[in-house]
């Protein structure tokens, strides 16, 4: 599957590991480099703006999508080469989506879980059957991981919808895994046998 734009999640936040910034440094520079064009929420702080800052410096191409109340408080970020206002979180999230041949979350607080959850839901259910690729920096996700195979386990996620969320440590052993991804039969969302 090609992957020309690829969404990006992550923080309006730096972390308190210097692992994440350099991380963040180094996913921007690897996609601009490697002609992938990056979508992600149009901030200028925190990992966010790393990715940004590191893609624009390496000549790449970086549209952010940003609500009209987030851009009114000037976090904004003023390099990009495109910015998208929109009306709403939702719509937001909605625009980024149709942008993107695929997303990856890199670490983040509330707001990257909530883009994550909401693009797997919608996998899941069948509404677009894009690659989602998380990246484990220094184990961030370990324990969101062990939930999701807890929710296996327990019976309220299928594991092959379980395994629509692609994981490694280094960004080219991802975006492998991503380009080979294949979506599961929608039908088999649900467990009926369980209802």
């Amino acid at each position: 599957m090609p992957l020309s734009s690829l969404c990006i999640f992550c923080g309006a936040n730096k972390g308190t590991d210097s692992i994440y910034i350099d991380t963040a440094q180094s996913v921007g520079h690897y996609l601009a480099t490697h002609d992938h064009r990056i979508v992600y929420g149009a901030g200028s702080v925190g990992l966010m703006g790393v990715v940004a800052d590191a893609a624009l410096a390496a000549g790449g191409e970086v549209i952010g999508v940003i609500p009209g109340f987030l851009k009114e408080k000037e976090v904004d970020h003023k390099g990009l080469t495109e910015i998208i206002v929109t009306e709403t979180m939702h719509t937001r999230k909605a625009s980024m989506a149709e942008l993107s041949d695929g997303f990856i979350a890199l670490p983040g607080g509330f707001g990257t879980l909530d883009e994550l959850a909401e693009i797997l839901t919608w996998a899941q259910l069948g509404l677009h059957k894009n690659p989602i690729g998380l990246l484990n920096v220094k184990g961030y996700f370990d324990h969101l991981i062990a939930f999701l195979d807890h929710s296996v386990s327990e019976g309220f996620l299928r594991q092959e919808n379980r395994d629509i969320l692609q994981v490694a440590d280094d960004l080219p052993t991802l975006l492998k895994k991503m380009a080979a991804y294949e979506a599961p039969d929608v039908e088999k969302w649900l467990d009926k046998d369980r209802l």
